[in-house]
Parts: C-alpha cells; structure tokens; sequence
C-alpha cells in the first residue's frame, strides 16, 4: 500500500464519525433467548469431541457466529481490496475500539488501541522505555520492576528491551500457594523498599491483573496506588487474561498503561488485543508500533490499525463477539460469575477426589484455578510437568497445563513444613461456557489412574521416544 490515504481519518485521534468523545449510548440488548446447552454446543462443534479441553485459559475459544462473521469480513476484502481498505477498514477498527472503551471504562477513545496481543502490547510498552534509557531520560540503573509470576515472553521483553539499554530488573519473589492478597502486597512492597535502599529509581512497574502459572488475581489498584504512593514513574497492567475473566475498569485501577487479549475471554478469533493508555500520561504520547508503516507519528491507535497488509479481521469482530455475549443471562457479567462459581466448584471437587488443595482462596481466582496433584506422580521439574501434560493430552484426551512449584530449600526433601509429602504440581483447570461437568470428571479419572497404576514421572518417556 502506498501513497497518502486520508480518506479513512476523521480527525488525529483516530476516532470515525460516529464516535466522538463522551459517554456512549448503551448497546440494546438484542431480544433473543438465551443460548440453551445444545445452541451453546452447536457454537462449539468445532473443537475436537475426544477432547476434554479445560485449558480456555492458553488459547481462548471462538463460536460458530465470530467465526462465521470473520469469514464474511475475510471475503469482503478478498473481494476488492482497495474498497475494503479505503471505505471499510479504520471505521470498523474504530467501531471495535468504541465498544472496548465502553468494556474497560476508558473516557476517551483515543486512549485504545487494537494490537495482535498482549506480548506486542508490552513490546510497546518496553520499547518506549528502553527508548528513554539510550536517550538519557533515565539513567543506567534505574529500575523496573515485575512480579515472579509475570508471563515468561513478557519477562524475556522485558530484558531485550530494558535490561539490554542499560535498566535494573527486579522481580518480586511471591509464594506459592498463596493464602490472602496481603502477601502479594506485603512482597511488592518488600521488592519497591530494596529499590529505594540500594538508590534506584523505579522507572516502571509491570503488574499482572491474573498471572497465567500459577493463575492467581492480584490486586492491581491497590499496586497500582502503592506505586503512585512511592514515585514509581509508569505502570503497565498485563491483564492478557483479564478482559471477559474478571471486571476491568480502567479509570478505577489507575494504571498508566494496561493491556488484555480479546480471543482468551471475550470470544474474539486469535488474535486480537488492547492497549490502553491513559492520556494524562506523559508517556503515553510517546509510544509507537515496533512495525513502523505509513501512519508512523499518527498516533497509536492509527499506527496500529495499518502495519502493512495482513489479515485484520480478528480486529473488526468485537461487535459479533459481543452480541454472542449479550445471549447469555446477565450478559458478560453473568458469563464471568457462572465461570468463577464453576471452577471453584471444579476444583474442590478435583482436590477432595486427589486429597490435596487449591492453590489460592476462591476469592484471588477467576475463571481458572489451580488444584493440587497427588505428591506420587514425582513432578520433580518443569521438563515433568510438560511430559505430564503431553501424556494427559496423547493417552487420556484431556488438555490441562500443569505447573512445577518449585520448592523452598527446606522442603526439598519432598516434605512441607507439617511433616506432609509437599505439593509440588498443580493443574491450571480453566471453565468457559462450553464446559461441562464430564470434562473434570475425565481430568480427575485419568489422574486416579496414574496413581493407582503407580505412575511416577521419572517413568515418562522423553520427547525423541514419544515421537519415534
């Protein structure tokens, strides 16, 4: 695509005709009655029958009408192309930011932007700060600071941008199981008062709203106030699973900079996220796309909407996705109460039958949950919790991460503090709308049978004989 394409643009801030700033008017509710079980599986008939799939939380799912309504954009452009990018393109782009405002109580659209994930959100993100390092803004040393539990790409971003232009990485060390949220803030603190004793400045935060492994739901606004408390300069929310799993409100949380995948939990086809960035922030103005393209210095909800010819569908699907959410009882609302009552409900179920526990009160969970595994699978290491999980997947037909809690050198001996065999797996179990009571019961069946069977994970075959 070359040459100037105005056309598209109402005004700098991106923003299409029809939404300018202030309120917007609710969306009515269409009249229809709400999904029965067989409408809700229909929806779903394309995931595999054989699999029982608790695992929403790594890829999301998308219903037969989000589906049926990206193919439809997918065509149109296929069609003609230059129409669709001339007449159809940014105005739908706009559409879909306007209703994501509307979700995460932005004030102002051009705080959102749509972007392919949450990683290219914190490539934003971290790029500007690594930007203010090689710039002199913020001296070698200075410090940024992240939870243990943060996202292992997001993690990895974090250190080819900032650690390599000169800033102080610190992670915050937080325990696992997990009993309150006064332990997550009493840890973040901890981390924010060695910063000030060894004389760095904290020149951003990188919080999780719902860690992935182990999935536990920090406090966010009450991090977030503590870092405004504290002079840390910028705050970014990773809330990759947040939109659709627990209610995200931005202008509540306070965060400089906060981020959600729309296909984990809002129905959305991969892939698709936003990145919102408050506009009283100074550097808010300051970021831009790493896919530098034609609307380079737009602004970037306009640099975001074109880097280069790709496929944007999943972008343009916010509206259909949403109204598959509004034929559910209490709507998105309704959808993430049923979830949260249904995993925990899952997950005592799982730990009475496997006698261990969850891993965090019901009340720092959301639509996932963590539930011990019997201490005789032997998970001894990450490569066991991975062999563990291919072999539910190829022998069993379940789908469940599985997580590897490391223990403390004084439980290494394989017991906890009590004198019990400690917990060192857990698995990650997800509940969506497409879940059904089997789905667990085949999870914990298969897990029964392991240990019945005597299973240890130093049994497990390695990757080269699994695959020959």
């Amino acid at each position: 695509m070359d040459g100037q394409h105005d056309d598209h643009r109402v005004d700098a801030n991106g923003r299409g005709q029809e939404e300018r700033e202030g309120p917007l008017p609710k969306r009515p509710r269409p009249l229809l009655a709400s999904l029965s079980a067989a409408e809700i599986a229909a929806e779903f008939s394309h995931h595999d029958p054989q699999v029982a799939r608790v695992n929403n939380g790594s890829f999301g799912c998308c219903p037969a009408s989000v589906v049926a309504a990206q193919l439809r954009w997918q065509q149109l452009f296929l069609r003609q192309p230059d129409e669709f990018y001339f007449r159809h393109l940014h105005p739908s782009i706009d559409r879909s930011r306007a209703l994501v405002r509307q979700l995460i109580n932005a004030p102002h659209l051009d705080e959102v932007s749509l972007v392919d994930n949450a990683t290219t959100a914190a490539a934003i993100v971290f790029q500007n700060v690594a930007w203010s390092f090689m710039e002199g803004v913020f001296d070698r040393g200075d410090a940024v600071v992240m939870l243990h539990y943060a996202y292992g790409a997001v993690k990895r971003s974090i250190h080819a941008y900032v650690a390599r232009a000169g800033g102080h990485v610190v992670e915050v060390a937080l325990p696992f199981p997990l009993s309150s949220p006064d332990e997550v803030v009493a840890e973040f603190r901890r981390a924010l008062d060695l910063c000030r004793a060894e004389g760095r400045r904290v020149r951003l935060a990188v919080i999780d709203h719902v860690t992935s492994m182990p999935s536990v739901v920090i406090p966010v606004k009450e991090l977030t106030r503590i870092c405004r408390e504290e002079g840390v300069d910028q705050v970014f929310v990773d809330g990759a699973h947040s939109i659709g799993n627990v209610e995200v409100d931005v202008q509540d949380i306070g965060a400089d900079f906060y981020a959600s995948n729309l296909y984990k939990w809002l129905f959305c086809p991969p892939s698709v996220a936003f990145l919102h960035t408050r506009r009283s922030s100074a550097a808010g103005r300051r970021l831009h796309h790493p896919v530098v393209s034609h609307e380079y210095g737009n602004g970037l909800p306009l640099e975001s909407g074109w880097i280069g010819n790709r496929d944007y569908t999943p972008q343009l699907v916010v509206p259909a996705a949403l109204e598959f959410v509004e034929r559910f009882e209490g709507g998105l609302e309704g959808i993430r109460r049923r979830n949260h009552e249904r995993v925990v409900e899952m997950g005592r179920m799982l730990a009475a039958a496997w006698g261990t526990q969850l891993g965090c009160p019901p009340e720092m969970s959301c639509s996932m949950i963590m539930v011990g595994l019997p201490s005789g699978l032997g998970i001894a290491s990450e490569k066991d919790a991975m062999g563990l999980r291919a072999l539910l997947r190829e022998e069993f037909k379940v789908e469940v991460p599985i997580y590897y809690n490391k223990q403390p050198p004084a439980e290494e001996d394989g017991e906890d503090k009590s004198g019990a065999a400690a917990v060192t797996g857990y698995a990650r179990i997800s509940h969506q709308v497409y879940n059904v009571a089997e789905d667990y019961y085949r999870l914990r069946d298969a897990i029964n049978k392991l240990v019945r069977d005597g299973f240890n994970c130093a049994l497990l075959p390695s990757k080269e004989q699994r695959e020959s």
